[in-house]
């Protein structure tokens, strides 16, 4: 793991960690203290910007705080600073924003900056009732008014961060403005749970078309599809996310049109599945890859081999599903030997990070159990023994205990959000409901879901995160009663 980049990283981390949501006044100002021009690396630090620095520098007064909320018209969208935060709540079901002086602030249709208008201004209440027949075509999940709410705003705020050519935004603040397929393919999943089948579809083909020639995806793209923003290294994980959110849409999609539409993803099925397969080495394992903490291991590492296998399982399926039975046991028989070395090679190690046990626990075990992989039997002890090595005095996990990982005291809510998802689908309930308490505890003011709680437990780094809202919505589903299976170990072929 390079330290050089890591060391630059925790510099950041301790300057940027201190951005906490509540700790808002009204005017304060939405940019950092400009301070002196030394050059400082000026991104936002989050999980998605933990990847080898690029080498942009910029004077330390460019540095933006992270948005604490959205406006949206679903075509345009703007991030909410906290100034105009402080005291303001959404309109019920909507992105319209209630400001504190009683007057709404929205963003008008085929608008690109928002306005501020009376209350009950007929465009704004048109979006709102837009917004809100929306949320009816779908299902909100959630047991208690506090889990619907919650719902209610993350599926807004994906729906917010979708573009119109199916990218979606991790964030809306400078560092988080890119699409990443980790990020897609759990969206894509969230939505098609949920009910909003076209939202989901349209996340798969825009993946489909950011797609390398090699069957591999850039680690980010920019939100128009270009091409990436910067050189970090690519992500073998993707190759599983990918097939993995395909299978999930479509054992949710209507059954009418269904077949035709995987008919047209299924080259980008074909292309992520062998290049997935043709990675396993002779031991079964995939090689060294960086992971969703974007940083490099020397070994195989949990977060790269349990997406892979997932995705390998869900396209050998979906091969069978369109009749194609060369490509299910060819995917099939990977899918086994990489299953075969997960077992021979983490299960030993309690599913630590690496194959080589150097780099502690890793939330990514959690990608072990369903709605990404069949459960191993040994999986619950894995479970309660990573969640306790990792847990905060804040009440949450931090992604890893890696000791060359400067993670701080701050805890992630995409990766405490994972045991919630996990214990959900493997009938864990209680345990799931009181690590998703933990997580919904802490919205901003808002409503929104952020990254990360600091050492204090206020919610801190951008938000609202896509990566979170779609976990937690995932989570919800199943406490609401809705199996999210996995896809099936492949049978055994010829």
């Amino acid at each position: 793991m390079p330290r050089v980049p890591l060391g630059r990283w925790a510099v950041v981390t301790a300057a940027l960690a201190s951005v906490a949501v509540p700790a808002c006044t009204a005017g304060q100002p939405v940019g950092r203290d400009g301070g002196t021009a030394r050059p400082v690396l000026v991104r936002p630090v989050g999980h998605q910007s933990r990847g080898e620095a690029e080498g942009s520098y910029a004077p330390q007064a460019m540095a933006v705080a992270p948005s604490v909320g959205l406006l949206s018209n679903t075509t345009a969208v703007e991030g909410v600073p906290r100034s105009v935060a402080t005291g303001a709540r959404y309109v019920r079901g909507s992105n319209v924003l209630l400001l504190a002086s009683g007057r709404w602030m929205y963003l008008p249709a085929a608008g690109t900056t928002s306005v501020v208008v009376a209350p009950g201004h007929p465009p704004a209440r048109l979006q709102i009732a837009q917004s809100r027949a929306w949320l009816g075509s779908g299902r909100i999940p959630g047991t208690t008014p506090a889990q619907r709410a919650a719902a209610e705003r993350a599926l807004l705020s994906l729906r917010a961060l979708l573009r119109p050519n199916g990218a979606v935004a991790a964030g809306w603040s400078p560092g988080w403005q890119y699409s990443w397929p980790r990020d897609s393919s759990f969206v894509s999943a969230a939505f098609a749970h949920t009910g909003h089948d076209a939202e989901a579809y349209r996340i798969l083909l825009h993946t489909a078309a950011t797609q390398r020639a090699d069957g591999t995806w850039e680690a980010r793209t920019k939100l128009d599809g270009s091409g990436p923003p910067d050189r970090r290294r690519w992500q073998l994980d993707a190759n599983g996310w990918v097939p993995w959110a395909t299978w999930q849409w479509y054992r949710t999609a209507p059954w009418a049109t269904r077949q035709a539409r995987l008919t047209t993803l299924y080259p980008m099925i074909r292309k992520a599945a062998d290049h997935a397969a043709g990675s396993l080495r002779t031991d079964g394992l995939p090689p060294a890859s960086p992971d969703y903490w974007e940083l490099m291991t020397t070994t195989t590492n949990i977060g790269t081999a349990a997406p892979l296998l997932a995705g390998l399982n869900a396209a050998s399926d979906l091969a069978r599903e369109t009749g194609r039975p060369d490509d299910a046991a060819r995917w099939g028989r990977a899918a086994r030997r990489l299953s075969a070395a997960v077992s021979a090679h983490f299960a030993p190690l309690g599913y630590r990070r690496t194959a080589d046990g150097r780099h502690g626990h890793d939330s990514a075990v959690a990608f072990l159990a369903p709605p990404f992989n069949a459960a191993p039997a040994d999986l619950p002890r894995a479970l309660d023994g990573t969640y306790r090595a990792l847990l905060l005095p804040n009440g949450g996990l931090t992604p890893g205990n890696d000791p060359s990982a400067p993670w701080g005291g701050n805890a992630w809510t995409p990766s405490t959000a994972f045991f919630a998802l996990a214990w959900a689908t493997t009938g864990k309930t209680a345990k799931a409901g009181q690590v998703l308490d933990w997580v919904l505890s802490k919205r901003n003011p808002l409503g929104e879901l952020p990254e990360k709680a600091d050492r204090a437990g206020r919610p801190a780094a951008v938000a609202p995160l896509a990566w979170t809202g779609s976990i937690v919505l995932l989570a919800l589903t199943a406490l609401d009663g809705t199996p999210l299976p996995a896809p099936p170990l492949a049978p055994l072929w010829p």
